[in-house]
Parts: structure tokens; sequence; C-alpha cells
């Protein structure tokens, strides 16, 4: 049987938007226990500042999301996290002591793929090309995160360099048992990995291998806020 084709969607609203969101409250719940009710207290103060991205089959049902918060009046969750237990650190002091631009960066909320979907690396694959790929569009150099380890695992399987947060540490986090507060510079992560594993350059950087994936051509975020994109149609 030939697998549904496949979509990215930089920046869904209405509908895609929609089933983008679905996907991430299901593996979310699946794997780490989160309710609705946690994400709305987590996420709900970012939304003014909120983007995603996601993978749709051809019937609109996501099977890939991501989402993302850039600079603005709540700040950058994870920085805002690492001032809670069990780390109780300054965020912006600890970001910019590694050298971070807090004004250029995305912080990394949330990476979901679905379980059983057949193509999970290949859809985990097409969201990191998207995080980089949008971060140059963008113009943002850095990223921040809280990542799972196992998570984090997959990235260093691709040659994509993060490192700890200044002052922070592996710790439980919102129901994942080993997550670490972790910053990147988006254009040296790419020149190591250029050099240590071409192959993994061109499938996350230049979306060489993404077959089967059809990737937008324009990746222009248009800050409108979950609010207002949830009604776009």
């Amino acid at each position: 049987m030939t697998a549904a084709p496949l979509r990215f969607v930089f920046d869904p609203t209405g509908d895609e938007l929609d089933a983008a969101r679905a996907c991430e409250a299901d593996v979310f719940l699946e794997t780490y226990g989160n309710t609705a009710e946690q994400f709305a207290d987590e996420y709900g103060p970012y939304d003014d500042s909120t983007g995603f991205m996601t993978v749709l089959e051809g019937d609109g049902h996501a099977v890939a999301t991501a989402r993302f918060i850039a600079p603005g009046p709540a700040g950058l969750k994870t920085l805002n996290d690492i001032g809670r237990a069990p780390w109780e650190v300054d965020g912006e002091r600890s970001a910019r002591s590694a050298g971070v631009d807090i004004d250029r960066t995305w912080d990394i909320a949330t990476i979901a793929v679905r379980r059983g979907e057949g193509r999970g690396g290949l859809c985990a694959a097409a969201l990191y090309h998207g995080i980089i790929t949008a971060s140059y569009a963008n113009d943002v150099d850095f990223i921040v995160m809280i990542m799972d380890a196992h998570a984090r695992r997959l990235l260093s399987s691709l040659s994509m360099q993060t490192q700890t947060l200044p002052g922070t540490f592996t710790a439980e986090y919102l129901g994942s048992p080993e997550s670490t507060p972790l910053w990147g510079h988006i254009h040296r992560a790419m020149e190591q990995q250029r050099q240590e594993s071409p192959d993994a350059y061109r499938l996350i950087f230049q979306g060489i291998g993404l077959d089967g994936i059809a990737l937008p051509t324009d990746w222009t975020w248009h800050r409108r806020g979950v609010a207002e994109s949830a009604g776009s149609r």
C-alpha cells in the first residue's frame, strides 16, 4: 500500500493549526502525561509569541508538529522555567553568559511525532529541517529548549550539537524523567554538522532525502498569536 503524500506546513492557520495542536496534545499526553489543562497553564502565557510547523497527511491529519516561542512580553519559556525548581537560576543571565542574543532566539518549546505512523524518522527530520530553514529565513541565530534525553540523543546522532545552559543540569521536567536546558548557535551548529556529518547536513540543512514531503516555498513567520491563527481560514 502506498503511503499518503505528506505536506509540510509552516505557520499553519485554521484547520491546519487545529490538526497541529491535536497532534502535539496527543503525543505529549501519551508520552509524558501532559493534559490539556497543563498545556493551557504552561504555554498559554506565550500564545501571542507562538508559532507552529506541522507535517500533514493528504486528509489533513497531522503526524508531526513543532511549537516555537519568539521573544515577547512573556519572555522565553525555557529561560523562565529554569528559574523554577530544580534549577532556580536566572534564565536571561544564564543565556547571556553563554553568548546567546535573546532578541534573536527562538525557544523550541515542543517537538511531537506520532508513533506508529511508519515514517517517524522522516517526519522528525522534516521538523528539524523546518526549524533550521525557518530560523535562517527569520533572522534567528540561537535556539533554547528544555529537551528530553531521548530527543537529545536523536539530535546528537544527526551531529546537531547543543550545549547545556550555564548553571543547569539534567532533571525531571513536565513528565519527562530526564530533560536538560539547552542552547545552540544555529549557524555554528550547521557548519559543524557540514564538516562532521555531510549526509546529515544534506538531510537537515538542505532537505535532500525528505522524499514524499512537499516543502514550503515561503518560510516567513507572520506573528499573529495562536488565537488569531486559530480563527483564520
